[in-house]
């Protein structure tokens, strides 16, 4: 066979730089499988969530009943998402991915089974869902801190990115799927196919080796230590800060009903793109992430990208076009994707082994309380002056924060991931 032409390997080159970089997936045989397993059971939970609001509603008919799905999710992930990095820092993490993941298996099984024997309790599916964020919170730390021991320090932007179209594709892809199923099967094949797709995981975990963190003293982990831990690193501190800064000051999500109708003159059908319009830009940035393998100023670069997240939304509350919204909110999505890669990384090669599973555990709360407390602030300011107010405000807010941050962060500036300092 001919070797390749030098303008086609220069192109090749330029296209492996631009997309998403695959050599964890080539080199990791542990990482492929368990990349492959999360896709699966990403695609199966959001099934499951969007039978589930659906199966409610169809119960109760109510939109507030809808909305306590929410609430029942979000309270338990907060509460053990601090202890669940504390105990994926003190067991073996292969056995507590395991453990969990097993429980989430079960639990859609439950569903599965109560709605092939008819009992539709609205309780019940409250009930299912509380316990299912306790097993994510469990989940998700162990899982996380896993990736530094299956990989090399320079192959982590990679995976992360690689991460991220995980869980962007089952967050699109699966409630597409699931409101497909359940209109053609009911509510029952949707929740049997989550358990099925948990089989994915699960084997992937069997074949881990095994996890147990690396400590350097017999004290027994704990919430609290992690969070001294964390108030003495003031680069990882930041990453949090920096993440407040986008996800509670300009995070216009809960105004798409009102903007669809009002700016616009939609209905549900715009406001569902509104809210597609960042996640597809979530997912094109794990695609196009090439590039940031050769990012070595991580703290730069989430400065920079939360920065452009508050630009995109603040023009976006200026503009009354709906492609271009949608195009604001796409790069606005792209960004976060940006963010979210560089800090994920930040965090597991800046961070001792021992400490992996605890600041993994704030990251939960921070993902999962941020986005509520800004959707509280935007709704709030929006009634008070206008929704051009919140989010145009919103945006600017968090441009102006995210400038202090880096003004008050240089060490945070000068980051340099071959010489990483928490």
């Amino acid at each position: 066979m001919s070797a390749p032409a030098p303008a086609d390997a220069a192109a090749e080159r330029k296209g492996r730089r631009l997309f998403a970089d695959l050599t964890p997936l080539r080199t990791s045989p542990d990482y492929r499988r368990l990349w492959f397993g999360n896709t699966v059971t990403w695609v199966g939970q959001g099934m499951t969530t969007l039978a589930i609001s659906l199966q409610v509603y169809d119960i109760t008919r109510s939109p507030f009943s809808v909305g306590l799905v929410g609430l029942f999710t979000l309270v338990p992930l907060v509460v053990f998402g601090l202890y669940g990095g504390a105990i994926a820092d003190t067991v073996d993490r292969r056995k507590l991915g395991l453990a969990s993941s097993t429980g989430l298996a079960v639990l859609s099984i439950a569903l599965a089974t109560a709605a092939f024997a008819g009992f539709h309790r609205v309780w019940f599916l409250y009930g299912i869902v509380a316990l299912q964020a306790v097993c994510a919170a469990l989940n998700a730390p162990a899982r996380s801190a896993m990736i530094p021991r299956l990989l090399p320090a320079e192959q982590l932007p990679a995976a992360n990115a690689l991460n991220s179209m995980t869980t962007t594709f089952g967050t699109l892809v699966g409630p597409s799927i699931g409101g497909l199923v359940v209109g053609l099967a009911g509510y029952q094949t949707a929740y049997l196919i989550d358990a099925i797709a948990f089989s994915a995981s699960l084997y992937a975990m069997w074949r881990l080796p095994s996890m147990l963190p690396d400590r350097t003293g017999t004290k027994r982990a704990s919430v609290l230590d992690g969070l001294r831990f964390l108030a003495t690193r003031p680069n990882l501190r930041m990453t949090f800060f920096s993440d407040f800064c986008a996800m509670i000051l300009a995070h216009p999500r809960a105004l798409f009903p009102v903007v669809a109708v009002v700016w616009y003159g939609g209905d549900a059908r715009t406001a569902g793109l509104l809210v597609a319009a960042p996640a597809c830009g979530a997912l094109l940035g794990g695609v196009l992430s090439g590039w940031q393998g050769r990012i070595r100023h991580h703290g730069q670069a989430i400065l920079l990208a939360v920065a452009c997240w508050g630009t995109a939304i603040a023009v976006f509350g200026l503009t009354r076009n709906l492609w271009l919204g949608l195009l604001l909110l796409a790069v606005a999505g792209y960004s976060d994707t940006v963010s979210m890669i560089f800090r994920n990384t930040m965090m597991q090669v800046a961070a001792p082994d021992e400490m992996r599973g605890r600041l993994q555990g704030v990251f939960i709360v921070v993902v999962a309380g941020g986005p509520r407390l800004g959707d509280f602030l935007a709704g709030s300011v929006a009634d008070l002056t206008s929704p051009t107010v919140a989010i145009t405000g919103g945006g600017l807010a968090c441009v102006l924060a995210i400038g202090l941050l880096a003004l008050y962060g240089k060490g945070f500036r000068r980051y340099d991931a071959r010489n990483p300092t928490a």
